[in-house]
């Protein structure tokens, strides 16, 4: 670990990215509605900036600055950089359905931006404070995103019920914090976790107290049960580029903020934390799975299913083990891939004033596009995770670290989620290729985001043929 005196370099990340968000928010002050166009490729363009920034900065060794608050280390990096590309992408999926849909405005772009600041602070957070920081600017950034569309009653109750949630999960998390910080007097992770090694009496009620806090915070922000209330019901409500967006990048940032709290800060009272954890997955493996498959909105179902694999995420991190964190890592991003594909193509059947919701609406899809048909066949194939699509070596991965810890019982109800899970994907594609569809609209999607959609759908099956450079890259950022 280095601590620098000249921390500008190693924060350059998130300083680039706040500038290049004040010159789009002010920048879009003279654009008008007609020209839109014009701030979504600077933000484009921004993007690329910070990611050529992140990447050019990125420092040879772990580095901490800003008095032990920020981290810059290979997990942050590797966070950051896909969490920059998802946005992107996001970006691209959503410009034509914002346009057709008469609500392409700047906002949406600067609170994406300010949403993936969040993320980042989040990613190299060192301390619970900051940690807490990062976590407000994303959360806020979410809730006006989710009411981005002023005049739809859905959009704005579900920005509603997902703001005072959140609040409330907020409120647990900072309570926890203050527990934490009661008990080991500290708020950076490796003091924490240098406090507790050193005094075995710390290791007691009020420390499990704040713990049992900070994991209903943790468990809220990733969609878990019993606090995934707010999942099916924003992506249904929200507007399908703003579901696109919450289902993606932001779901790394859930995972830096479980590794860096319970495993930087708290890993030495793995014990404490793992059975709560574990509690959580379980619950989160039934219900998602079940639920899903009732679900007739294809946005809903998602929403169901995305609970489920938070489970397999969870579970992959109760060993404790740099393989299993690893695992984790390696499902989420090959989670949040398919996901992003999978809920953008919606908005690729989606046009002005009609949405292709319901999973009805994938009906006869291989008739009017057969290979978009094939690449959301990609998709749902590694959302069930069936070979040799990049889902199944992440379910095999998480599977096994779970087998190596002896946890058999949890090992058989990942298969057994698995094969339930498969049911209502594989419906989609029965309604694509053997149901007869009614709507024989042209797919309106620009060229460009249908190459990012093509490209999407061929990732999760070369990432499947050639999975052992991910892997490898997850075990040496956390194995």
């Amino acid at each position: 670990m280095v601590e620098m005196m000249n921390f500008w370099p190693v924060a350059a990340p998130e300083i680039t990215l706040l500038g290049v968000i004040c010159v789009i928010l002010v920048a879009d002050l003279f654009v008008s509605a007609e020209k839109r166009a014009i701030t979504f490729w600077l933000t484009i363009a921004s993007l690329v900036v910070t990611m050529i920034v992140t990447i050019a900065t990125a420092p040879e060794a772990r580095t901490v600055v800003f008095s032990g608050a920020y981290v810059s280390d290979p997990l942050s990096q590797v966070l950051k950089v896909s969490a920059i590309g998802l946005v992107a992408i996001c970006f691209l999926y959503a410009r034509d359905y914002l346009s057709a849909n008469n609500i392409h405005r700047g906002e949406f772009y600067v609170l994406g931006l300010f949403g993936l600041l969040g993320m980042m602070i989040m990613m190299s957070a060192n301390s619970l404070l900051s940690m807490y920081m990062g976590l407000e600017t994303l959360a806020l950034s979410l809730y006006a995103l989710v009411a981005v569309d002023r005049d739809n009653v859905n959009s704005a109750e579900s920005a509603m019920k997902y703001f005072v949630l959140g609040a409330i999960a907020s409120g647990a998390l900072l309570y926890g914090i203050s527990w934490i910080y009661g008990t080991t007097g500290h708020l950076q992770f490796d003091q924490i976790a240098a406090a507790i090694a050193a005094d075995p009496e710390i290791n007691s009620l009020p420390l499990w107290f704040g713990i049992a806090f900070l994991v209903v915070g943790i468990a809220f922000k990733f969609g878990a049960v019993p606090f995934h209330m707010w999942v099916p019901d924003v992506y249904e409500g929200a507007r399908s580029p703003v579901t696109v967006y919450i289902a993606s990048a932001p779901k790394l940032a859930s995972l830096a903020l479980l590794l860096r709290i319970l495993v930087d800060g708290l890993g030495t009272v793995h014990d404490v934390w793992a059975d709560m954890i574990t509690v959580v997955a379980v619950l989160s493996l039934i219900l998602g799975n079940v639920a899903a498959i009732a679900q007739t909105n294809i946005k809903r179902m998602l929403g169901y299913s995305t609970i489920a694999h938070v489970g397999f995420i969870l579970l992959a991190i109760v060993p404790g083990t740099g393989e299993g964190y690893a695992a984790a890592l390696f499902y989420t991003l090959t989670y949040v891939v398919a996901s992003l594909g999978s809920l953008g193509m919606v908005i690729l059947l989606s046009r002005g004033g009609y949405e292709a919701e319901n999973v009805s609406n994938f009906k006869g899809l291989n008739a009017r596009s057969p290979w978009f048909a094939l690449m959301m066949l990609f998709l749902m194939l590694s959302l069930a995770g069936i070979p040799p699509f990049i889902g199944f070596f992440g379910k095999l991965n998480a599977i096994s670290v779970v087998l190596e810890a002896g946890m058999v019982d949890m090992a058989i109800l990942m298969v057994v989620a698995s094969v339930v899970g498969a049911f209502y994907y594989l419906r989609v594609i029965w309604f694509m290729y053997f149901e007869e569809g009614e709507d024989q609209a042209v797919l309106q999607m620009g060229p460009d985001a249908k190459l990012a959609m093509s490209a999407n759908g061929v990732a999760v099956l070369a990432l499947g043929i050639l999975p052992g450079w991910l892997w490898a890259l997850c075990l040496a950022v956390l194995g």
